[in-house]
C-alpha cells in the first residue's frame, strides 16, 4: 500500500529469494547493474544487464526515481497535496479533472471492479483506515459496530463515476479512495515505459515486491521469479517462475497482518462485509504485462478465495497461481491461461 512502511516487511522475502536465484545464475563477464532506493515508505530494485557507463548509471538511478516520486505525489494517501487527497477533499457529487495518470488508475480499478463484481474496490480507504491499515493509525482493535456499518455504507465502487471525454471523475458518497492495491503497480509500469524509451530492453525492476521484467536476464535466458512460501516464519521460495517481458504481483495474508484476542486479522478487506478476509487461501500470484493490473487483481482473488478466483481467472483468461493452507500443507492451484503458458512439464512439477 502506498506509503505503508510495512510493505517493507510484507514484500522483503520474495526480494531475497529473488537476489538469491540471481546469484547463483551463471557469471557474465559484465555483471548487471544493480540501482536501488526508496518510495513509498518501501523499497526499489532495478537490475540492468549490459555495459553502463557511470554517467549513464546515474542518469538511469535519477529517471527512475524521477518516475516513482511522480507517482507518489499524484497518488499517496500520506501527502496532504497529492492529486488523490485533493480529489478525496473535493465535495460530493461535483466533478474534478484529473491528470491523464490518475484517470487511467481510476479506469483500471473500476475496470476490474466491475469484472470481479466488487472484490476490488478502491473506495475502501475508509475501511482500510479503520482496521488500522492506512494512514489514520487506528489501535488495533475492532472497529465499533455503528462505524464499521457507516464507512461501509459510504463505500462502493459504483458511487464513483468516470466521465473519459472530460477526464474527470466524482463522488456521490463520502467515501475515501485509496489506490494502494494498484499505484504501486502503476509506478513499477511507468518506470519500465520510461526505461524502454531510454533504449533499456533488458531490466527486472522490484519495486515493494511487485517486479516486471523486460527481455532476458542473459541470451536465451529468461527471469526467474521465486514466489514464496506463504509462511511468516519463512524465507524461501515455493515455486520458480521464468518470466519474459511480464509483471507479477502477489498479495498474501502472512505478512501484512495483526492478531487480536487470538485472531489473525488480514490487511485485505472484503468490500462486501467490511470485515479483514477469512479463509483458507493465503497467497494469489498474477502474471500479466501491466503490473497495476497484476496488483489489482491479486487483490480480487484475495478476497474471493480459492475456487471464485480459479474461476474468474479462467474466465479472463488470467495467468493466476494460488496458494491456500490445507490440512497443514500448502495446495497450488494454477489457471488454465498460465498453466498454457508454463507447458505440461513445469506445471506438473509445480502442482505435484
Amino acid at each position: 500500500m502506498l506509503n505503508r512502511k510495512f510493505d517493507l516487511f510484507l514484500k522483503f522475502s520474495l526480494l531475497l529469494v529473488l537476489f538469491t536465484l540471481a546469484a547463483c545464475t551463471e557469471q557474465q563477464d559484465k555483471q548487471p547493474v544493480r540501482l536501488q532506493g526508496q518510495i513509498f515508505g518501501s523499497f526499489w530494485l532495478a537490475t540492468l544487464p549490459g555495459d553502463w557507463t557511470a554517467v549513464q548509471v546515474k542518469q538511469l538511478q535519477a529517471g527512475i526515481q524521477g518516475e516513482l516520486d511522480k507517482v507518489d505525489a499524484s497518488m499517496s494517501t500520506y501527502k496532504p497535496n497529492s492529486e488523490l487527497n485533493r480529489f478525496n477533499a473535493a465535495p460530493l457529487g461535483e466533478w474534478v479533472g484529473l491528470s491523464a495518470e490518475l484517470f487511467e488508475v481510476f479506469h483500471l480499478s473500476q475496470t476490474v471492479s466491475s469484472l470481479s463484481q466488487g472484490a476490488f474496490d478502491i473506495t475502501l480507504g475508509g475501511l482500510v483506515n479503520l482496521w488500522s491499515f492506512g494512514p489514520e493509525a487506528r489501535p488495533e482493535a475492532i472497529p465499533e459496530a455503528g462505524l464499521l456499518k457507516e464507512r461501509l455504507t459510504a463505500s462502493g465502487y459504483q458511487y464513483l463515476e468516470l466521465d473519459k471525454g472530460q477526464q474527470a471523475a466524482r463522488r456521490y458518497r463520502n467515501s475515501f479512495i485509496d489506490l494502494s492495491g494498484v499505484a504501486k503497480g502503476y509506478a513499477v509500469d511507468k518506470v519500465a515505459q520510461w526505461l524502454r524509451q531510454q533504449g533499456v530492453d533488458n531490466f527486472l525492476v522490484n519495486v515493494g515486491g511487485e517486479i516486471i521484467v523486460g527481455g532476458q536476464r542473459a541470451e536465451e535466458q529468461p527471469w526467474r521469479i521465486g514466489i514464496e512460501v506463504p509462511d511468516d516464519k519463512l524465507q524461501a521460495a515455493h515455486h520458480i517462475l521464468p518470466l519474459v517481458n511480464e509483471s507479477v504481483a502477489t498479495s498474501g495474508d502472512y505478512r501484512n497482518f495483526y492478531e487480536l484476542n487470538g485472531k489473525r486479522l488480514s490487511h485485505t478487506i472484503n468490500p462486501k462485509t467490511g470485515w479483514p478476509v477469512d479463509h483458507q487461501l493465503t497467497s494469489v500470484t498474477v502474471i500479466h504485462p501491466s503490473n497495476a493490473a497484476a496488483d489489482a487483481w491479486a487483490t480480487a482473488f484475495m478476497v474471493l478465495g480459492t475456487e471464485a478466483s480459479l474461476s474468474l481467472a479462467n474466465r479472463e483468461n488470467l495467468k493466476v497461481l494460488l496458494i491456500s493452507k490445507e490440512e497443514g500443507s500448502w495446495k497450488t492451484q494454477i489457471s488454465n491461461h498460465l498453466q498454457q503458458a508454463l507447458g505440461a512439464e513445469l506445471t506438473n512439477k509445480i502442482l505435484r
